[in-house]
């Protein structure tokens, strides 16, 4: 087998199988992921022969990811976990916003207001929602690159969030309902080729002056990964 069929191969026959393991917990889910449909059947009967398990087909929704299909490729988003965040805010009636956070927006931390002595924006009594929708939303960034920067700098405030953090996460909240069925497209016929891209701000931070470093990590026209971190 040439080189190039290998590849034609791996393209046109990967395949998602989700089986559920029922003998340890009936709530476990084993994901597999194979680049055959003989491994694939391999797998099941391998599985079959030593646990009780039920077979749930080709993958349609895992852990909050739902799973679409068509002719091009597959597209994994967020959809029901995202319009169940916005709900559970209070959003779910407002209108989206275009950008996940305001430019130019200048986010201090209350150490930084207490020596400057700035007092308009007051520490958030009930800190657990903050920290609750925060982690949502770093959840959400597995098929929304474009709100990784954003969660980010939001993230770095769990200990003492202010009032303009909480409405800052609201921001990001009414961005995600605009484009909650956005996510991750994988084209189907698409080359094995690996591209990364990465950036910095040098020390930009006024207040550590540390970077922010990004970067993301294309197979072919596949976005596979990505990341911000200061």
């Amino acid at each position: 087998m040439t080189q190039d069929s290998e590849v034609e191969n791996w393209e046109t026959q990967v395949m998602l199988l989700s089986v559920e393991i029922m003998e340890a917990n009936p709530e476990d889910v084993c994901l597999r992921v194979f680049s055959s449909k003989d491994l694939i059947d391999e797998a099941k009967q391998t599985l079959h022969n030593n646990f009780k398990v039920k077979d749930l087909g080709k993958l349609k929704y895992f852990l909050g990811i739902e799973v679409l299909r068509s002719q091009k490729g597959i597209l994994l988003n967020q959809r029901k976990y995202t319009l169940e965040l916005v709900s559970d805010v209070g959003l779910s009636g407002t209108k989206p916003v275009f950008t996940p956070l305001e430019a130019n927006i200048n986010l201090t931390t209350a150490e930084y207001d207490k020596l400057t002595g700035y007092t308009d924006d007051p520490l958030l009594e009930d800190i657990s929602s903050y920290q609750n929708l925060v982690k949502k939303l770093i959840y959400l960034t597995i098929t929304k690159p474009d709100i990784c920067f954003t969660v980010q700098v939001l993230s770095q405030f769990m200990q003492q969030p202010k009032r303009s953090y909480w409405d800052a996460s609201l921001r990001v909240t009414k961005y995600i309902k605009g484009c909650s069925d956005l996510g991750i497209f994988m084209p189907k016929n698409s080359t094995i080729q690996l591209t990364a891209f990465c950036d910095a701000d040098w020390a930009a931070c006024p207040k550590t002056r540390c970077s922010v470093t990004v970067y993301a990590i294309k197979l072919g026209d596949s976005l596979i990964s990505w990341k911000s971190k200061k």
